[in-house]
């Protein structure tokens, strides 16, 4: 039985990360309502859950290449997450024509495209526990599914879809349940890593919980028109957690862990975040969008 003491660091490790994670996830989801799909899409997909998953999984990984794997597979999980975003456009607009199916449209984009997430995700673990790539390789998938990242991004905000501000506000049990959420997802990951799962621990981290509850609770408060509206911008905007974790892999093993992370997240809004939303003010202007 362990010590009450290391329990008790164990449980804070875990636990404070945890709500941190979802803390942010209840303000990123007010971003998005108040400030419209594009400010709010862009602003929503900062890397913030991923500076206390990345000190979480750092403090609890086995050694510095556990942790390197973990960080170097989150932008193949964002790569997923942005397949998924683009997913809540493409299903209610196929299911959308079905008359039987349109009173539950929402339930059947959640189903479907959780799913498709999740066989993504476990073919990802499934494949990587077979090939074993190194570490070097493993760093060099995640920059590969950034650059990926990078185009898919670009591509579905080619066209600006309408982008509006929410009208009404959303309930603070809807935004509960995205922090709770949010918070479960950084805990697993957490867990993992401790586990000796480092791959699985870094798609656990990006688990789309914070997408999902962001866009279950404004296509509810709002109608789905915001959420949809805002894909484009947080597919693009969320780039900035796979730059986060690049940065991770080189800069926490060299430096003390508090300034490594304030680093790899100013370092990563400035390469992705700002010119994420520069851009899309530009393609708006260049469309005459609102």
């Amino acid at each position: 039985m362990r010590p009450v003491p290391e329990l008790a660091d164990t449980l804070a490790a875990i636990a404070l990360p945890a709500l941190f994670a979802g803390i942010v996830a209840i303000l990123a989801t007010v971003a998005v309502e108040r400030l419209g799909g594009v400010s709010g899409g862009v602003l929503s997909s900062i890397p913030t859950t991923i500076g206390p998953a990345a000190i979480g999984i750092f403090q609890r990984s086995a050694d510095t290449d556990s942790f390197r794997r973990a960080m170097a597979f989150v932008p193949v999980g964002i790569l997923m997450n942005a397949g998924y975003l683009l997913l809540w456009r493409v299903i209610p607009a196929q299911l959308g024509t079905h008359e039987r199916l349109r009173p539950r449209l929402l339930t059947w984009t959640v189903l479907l495209a959780i799913a498709i997430w999740l066989v993504a995700a476990t073919s990802v673990v499934a494949i990587n526990a077979w090939l074993e790539p190194s570490v070097p390789q493993s760093i060099a998938t995640g920059c590969i599914a950034f650059a990926a990242g990078i185009a898919l991004g670009i591509a579905a905000n080619r066209v600006p879809h309408p982008a509006p501000k929410g009208t009404h506000r959303v309930g603070a049990r809807v935004l509960l349940m995205r922090g709770v959420a949010a918070a479960a997802a950084i805990a697993v990951s957490i867990v993992l890593a401790r586990s000796g799962h480092p791959v699985a621990s870094g798609i656990a981290s990006v688990f789309p919980a914070i997408f999902t509850t962001i866009m279950i609770a404004t296509w509810l408060a709002q109608g789905a028109h915001v959420p949809t509206g805002a894909v484009g911008p947080m597919a693009l905007g969320t780039l900035s957690v796979s730059a986060y974790a690049l940065l991770a892999t080189a800069l926490f093993p060299l430096m003390p862990v508090p300034l490594a992370a304030v680093l790899c997240w100013l370092l990563a809004i400035a390469a992705v975040s700002l010119p994420a939303y520069a851009y899309l003010g530009w393609r708006r202007r260049q469309r005459g969008g609102a």
